[in-house]
């Protein structure tokens, strides 16, 4: 078969609409090393706090997060994990195929304002961290006051546009050097401010055992009672947090993006190094961090900021936390973005829109406001994109199971989706009524407005098509496939490979990186378990900050360097 003019086709799209070559699949290694640095993020300090707020007990963190992160992975694993590997297509894509132009644009847009706003808060949050370091004043207005303050707040997201520009390779690589000093430094911020909490409430450095830890956390972290004096949330809201807080990526399918780049559907389950080892622990640690600075200011924990919490956790060591854990997430939602952006505008390259939408995102974060309220619109996204994961997850995997025909618009060359766009408002409306009749708690919405949505779209296609069979047209389909894939693997032969670097050199250069983790987390523990009293545990704490922070120069400049010796290797 002839498949030159098919070639010539292919040649004209960008890799970005295309499914993804079996040549740029990922290992897990990949995937957990990505969601293990975004879901460490600055934000946690912030929801660490706001569980305090809430008036959580003790009891209900540790085992509602623990449940609440698990249903959170097992969502990834089952829901968006099996799509995206079996289309190798991002969500963007796949849905300008099954609900036309029209919605698709519309749904994009909106992407790419979540997107937006959502990095630029984080680019916010790092600034802030840059500015609480060279004593600029702190920003209160929903505007910049202090030139400087937007001075740094442009260099800092610069950084973040320059590294989701060149791809997912790119920001999968930067997380990878970030996630294991992320951990370790939250982790460690825990050791070594629970010693001040014990002190001020149990009069000695150290709990005795998991009853005095149980009374440490509800005395002076979890107390149980919120902001206003009232009794707080209890062990079903924690679970619904914990679980509703990623739904824009799980059950809203964004994360399609990521996972079609994943050779098995297994690898879902390396999101746990983002929920276990990143919302689990970080939200815990940043809980016990936040009091323990709090304690050490005389002030209430929701009024501290994520630069007071990390500087007094960790030294000039929480400066850089701050500045990574917002350039994490910053990366990978400006990613999302530049991909929604250049589904709206196909003839325009992916890292052209990123560049775009980066700049616009530089823009947003110079005003202060978008951190204030990123947990509202976070939470208001996710109800916003459900509908629409909805949607696809009823065309992928109930179609095929009762008779209806996948990509049935596609098939009868339809530009715009009614079933679709109503499915979607209808879905909207459901939710956000739901909402305002207070009939259960926010964070379960989203779970009947799924089911809601698909069910509505299922019944809508079948009137309109869905129902009938395409026989050509699948066949063309297959076809078209098929002259994907050899394309694909014509253009592999013509890259280079990457060689393993099993150089001494670099050997040494990751055995030191690690190294340095490791020591710092020893320090840690000698200051929560080496700390016999007030006075030894100041003095443990300053070798803490002094030493740590030049371990983390050492880990990045030798994680860095180790990395890059590897990416020049090629044959």
């Amino acid at each position: 078969m002839d498949t030159t003019n098919e070639f010539q086709q292919f040649e004209k799209l960008e890799v970005d609409q295309l499914p993804i070559a079996k040549n740029k699949l990922h290992n897990w290694t990949h995937f957990a090393g990505l969601y293990a640095a975004e879901h460490v993020a600055a934000t946690e300090f912030v929801i660490g706090a706001t569980f305090v707020a809430l008036g959580a007990t003790t009891k209900d963190i540790l085992l509602g997060l623990l449940i609440g992160n698990i249903l959170a992975v097992l969502s990834w694993t089952l829901i968006t994990a099996p799509i995206a590997v079996e289309t190798r297509l991002s969500l963007y894509t796949y849905l300008n195929k099954i609900a036309g132009d029209s919605m698709t644009k519309l749904y994009n847009w909106a992407n790419v304002i979540i997107f937006t706003v959502i990095s630029a808060a984080m680019i916010t949050v790092s600034a802030t961290a840059v500015r609480f370091a060279f004593n600029i004043p702190p920003q209160l207005n929903w505007y910049p006051t202090n030139m400087w303050f937007v001075l740094i707040v442009l260099i800092v997201g610069l950084v973040v546009v320059s590294i989701a520009i060149y791809g997912f390779s790119a920001v999968s690589e930067f997380s990878s050097i970030c996630a294991p000093w992320l951990f370790v430094m939250f982790t460690s911020g825990a050791f070594v401010l629970l010693p001040a909490l014990s002190l001020e409430v149990l009069g000695k450095t150290i709990p005795d055992g998991w009853t005095d830890f149980i009374t440490l956390g509800d005395q002076s972290i979890w107390t149980g009672v919120n902001s206003d004096g009232q009794p707080g949330i209890g062990l079903t809201e924690v679970i619904g947090f914990a679980w509703a807080a990623n739904t824009i990526t799980h059950f809203g399918l964004i994360d399609m993006a990521l996972f079609r780049f994943a050779k098995k559907k297994v690898y879902g389950l390396a999101t746990s190094t983002g929920m276990m080892f990143g919302h689990y622990v970080a939200w815990i640690a940043a809980g016990i961090m936040g009091a323990g600075a709090a304690v050490i200011l005389g002030k209430s924990i929701v009024e501290l900021d994520p630069g007071d919490v990390a500087y007094y956790a960790l030294g000039w060591s929480g400066f850089v936390i701050v500045i990574v854990a917002g350039w994490t997430t910053a990366v990978a939602n400006l990613y999302r973005a530049g991909l929604a952006a250049q589904a709206v505008f196909h003839n325009t390259s992916r890292k052209t829109t990123t560049l775009i939408v980066g700049l616009a995102t530089c823009i947003v974060a110079c005003f202060p406001f978008v951190f204030t309220q990123i947990l509202p619109l976070l939470t208001y996204a996710g109800l916003i994109v459900v509908p629409v994961g909805g949607i696809v997850f009823a065309e992928h995997q109930i179609f095929p199971r009762i008779g209806y025909s996948r990509y049935w618009l596609h098939y009868k060359q339809l530009k715009t989706s009614t079933p679709a766009i109503t499915s979607w408002i209808l879905g909207l409306a459901f939710g956000f009524g739901l909402n305002a009749l207070n009939v259960m708690s926010f964070f379960y919405l989203f779970i009947p407005t799924w089911i809601f949505t698909i069910a509505v779209y299922t019944f809508l296609a079948g009137k309109y098509g869905a129902k009938n069979k395409y026989p050509e047209a699948e066949e063309k389909e297959r076809t078209r496939n098929a002259n994907i894939e050899r394309f694909q693997e014509q253009q592999a032969k013509k890259e280079s490979k990457p060689i393993k670097d099993t150089t001494l050199f670099s050997k040494v250069l990751k055995v030191i990186s690690m190294l340095t983790l490791l020591i710092s987390l020893v320090l840690a523990c000698i200051v929560l378990f080496g700390s016999s009293n007030e006075t030894i545990y100041l003095e443990n704490r300053e070798i803490f900050y002094r030493y740590t922070f030049i371990c983390t120069l050492i880990y990045f400049a030798t994680a860095y360097w180790a990395l890059k010796r590897g990416k020049s290797q090629k044959k």
